[in-house]
């Protein structure tokens, strides 16, 4: 079986556990913070995705949010950038509105990546260069718009925070309106559908963007981080997704000014400086 096929699958089936876990009483953890939650659901959906892999492909990579290959030290061969549940305040407490998310890497470039929106049971998959698709549905090209006609996704609470706060707020003033769903790659995936016209965040990991991110892409949508560089599948970043025009507009007219600001988060949350 060819590996995207393989990989199509499997995040099914994974999300066939997951709905029938559901019917059962969840174990939940508190991670680093109240905020910051995980269940029994998304370590036994991660621990099935790995070790279905590797019984397939014992020579391929995983990396996944609940802890598997968090010490990668290169990005050679075949590695999956897995998010067993996206979205798991949302899974906590409204049983919807999350997804499973798997992005494929061949020695680096992006191969595939695919999104499940489990309870709608609607995958969103492409394999790069080949189109992106919801279901069997090719996803079309998008248009391009403007900041004041758009509706952009942003979790609220960064307009409280002192210093990402006076960043977005421009942003979110002269935007036509904003949303925040609560699930990273469904909020990609509302822009590479056309109905956000930009999501935003200073802080994401690379499995809540590396499958969203290609399927965007795949449908001319553009992902960088705040400071317009490239999002790498191997560490964190902040997140500027968009329509082509819409993304250059809020990176030269908003965040160009914010520039010191940016990289500075960066570096502290991040621990690494600018590469120029």
């Amino acid at each position: 079986m060819a590996l995207y096929d393989f990989a199509k699958g499997i995040i099914l089936e994974a999300g066939n556990k997951v709905r029938h876990m559901m019917k059962d009483d969840m174990d939940i953890e508190m991670k680093s913070n109240p905020n910051d939650l995980v269940t029994n659901v998304d370590k036994a959906t991660e621990n099935y995705l790995y070790e279905t892999i590797h019984h397939n492909y014992p020579e391929h990579r995983v990396i996944g949010e609940e802890g598997h290959g968090h010490n990668l030290k290169d990005t050679q061969g075949i590695i999956w950038v897995i998010d067993p549940i996206d979205g798991t305040l949302n899974f906590v407490h409204q049983k919807e509105n999350f997804a499973i998310s798997i992005g494929i890497y061949h020695d680096g470039k992006p191969y595939a990546g695919f999104v499940y929106d489990v309870m709608r049971d609607v995958l969103y998959h492409t394999k790069v260069g080949e189109g992106a698709f919801e279901n069997s549905h090719q996803l079309k090209p998008l248009e391009d718009s403007e900041l004041k006609t758009s509706i952009i996704g942003i979790n609220p609470n960064w307009l409280t925070k002192p210093i990402m706060g006076k960043v977005f707020a421009p942003i979110v003033e002269d935007a036509r309106s904003a949303r925040a769903y609560g699930s990273a790659a469904l909020e990609i995936i509302s822009v590479a559908k056309g109905q956000l016209a930009a999501y935003l965040t200073p802080r994401l990991q690379p499995w809540d963007f590396a499958g969203g991110l290609m399927i965007l892409n795949e449908v001319g949508g553009v992902g960088s981080n705040l400071l317009g560089d490239r999002l790498e599948m191997n560490h964190p970043n902040s997140i500027l997704m968009a329509n082509a025009k819409l993304h250059r507009e809020i990176l030269n007219n908003y965040l160009s000014e914010f520039e010191e600001t940016i990289a500075k988060h960066h570096e502290q949350r991040f621990g690494r400086k600018r590469e120029k």
